[in-house]
């Protein structure tokens, strides 16, 4: 196995740890603990279905509004399971500190504006970009380009807002 693959595994478990302790905190209530700083970053709540098993699941990432839309993004490509979840069953449930949303997500990686989205995405990461050497504020165009190329680029538009059960603060 090359090094390369060997770091993007480890570096993958090290996200899956992370996304459990981030569900758990906003399903304590206190997802919008320290959310939205330069440090720690944007980070909503994407409620999905699995496109085999029918299962809910949950996958915290981190985000950018533009123009009311949500936009997030596959680090490791079409390889992540959340994002092939939503490439099969758009319908979604976002977790964001102003509230849960019904939402659908569109991949729109091909979109002429993907760079300056996926640039104010990292941006919103708050210290993640940077740690994996993707520093949106120092990177030229073509060299932010030539990082992101296997990203993809999600675009979920808020429908409408949902009330009741099985949200955030659910095991408060």
């Amino acid at each position: 196995m090359e090094l390369t693959q060997i770091s993007e595994q480890r570096l993958r478990r090290i996200f899956k740890s992370f996304n459990r302790f981030m569900l758990l905190l906003w399903r304590l209530g206190l997802g919008s603990w320290g959310n939205g700083t330069e440090f720690g970053g944007s980070i909503m709540v994407i409620k999905h279905t699995g496109r085999k098993t029918g299962l809910t699941r949950y996958t915290p990432v981190n985000y950018a509004v533009v123009d009311g839309d949500i936009y997030c993004t596959a680090g490791f490509g079409r390889v992540c399971d959340w994002y092939s979840n939503l490439m099969a069953i758009p319908q979604v449930e976002l977790w964001l500190p102003d509230g849960r949303w019904a939402g659908v997500a569109d991949d729109v990686s091909d979109s002429k504006d993907r760079g300056a989205l996926l640039r104010q995405v990292i941006i919103a990461s708050g210290f993640a970009g940077p740690l994996f050497g993707a520093d949106p504020k120092k990177l030229t165009d073509a060299d932010f380009e030539r990082l992101m190329d296997r990203y993809k680029l999600i675009r979920i538009q808020r429908k409408e807002a949902v009330t009741g059960p099985g949200g955030p603060g659910d095991l408060a």
